[in-house]
């Protein structure tokens, strides 16, 4: 890779390790000394002046808050403050479910039936029979979860709730991050 290409990475990319450390998720413990809170807000601070300077802050900080729910340190914000700009904002993020992706789940359980959805999404070729298996339930039970979507996406449904503008979500963010008064939630 030339240096010219490394430069157009993120650098969240070539720091995964700041972005990702324990205290930028989750904050520092109630007894931390005064070396572990200098050496946490130069974190802050680092991280910062990365993102900053970074061409994609917008969208990165958009799709954390409105479309994907991720953790570590992300445009800006920790995982606790995209979490309350999403409350302000009245956004709801489904965190993935990778283990059902996967096709990994425990015995003696209901299946759920979003879980066997997602399943046959991520899995379009397989048999009924084998999602049945990875899913540890019976074929029927897989047979009647896809009759009911198939039934479900014949009847009408309301409107999906309206996303916040970019816009928006930056100016949330901006209060959040500031600490600054609170500022009216945007109606959805």
């Amino acid at each position: 890779m030339t240096s010219a290409s490394a430069r157009k990475r993120p650098s969240c990319v070539d720091f995964a390790d700041l972005f990702q450390h324990p205290v930028m998720d989750e904050g520092l413990p109630a007894g931390a000394g005064p070396d572990e809170r200098r050496q946490a807000a130069m974190m802050v601070r680092k991280a910062q002046n990365l993102c900053e300077s970074c061409p994609l802050l917008k969208s990165c900080l958009y799709d954390a808050v409105v479309k994907h729910d991720v953790s570590g340190y992300v445009a800006q914000t920790t995982q606790r403050q995209r979490a309350e700009i999403r409350r302000r904002l009245g956004v709801t993020v489904t965190p993935e479910d990778f283990d059902t992706l996967a096709g990994v789940t425990s015995p003696n359980r209901q299946v759920d039936h979003e879980e066997v959805l997602r399943l046959r999404r991520a899995n379009p070729d397989e048999s009924l029979e084998t999602l049945a298996h990875r899913l540890g339930c019976s074929l029927s039970t897989v047979k009647r979860h896809l009759r009911r979507a198939r039934t479900e996406a014949s009847t009408p449904r309301p409107a999906p709730a309206r996303r916040p503008s970019p816009e928006q979500v930056a100016a949330v963010a901006q209060d959040v991050v500031s600490g600054t008064g609170r500022r009216p939630r945007v109606a959805a």
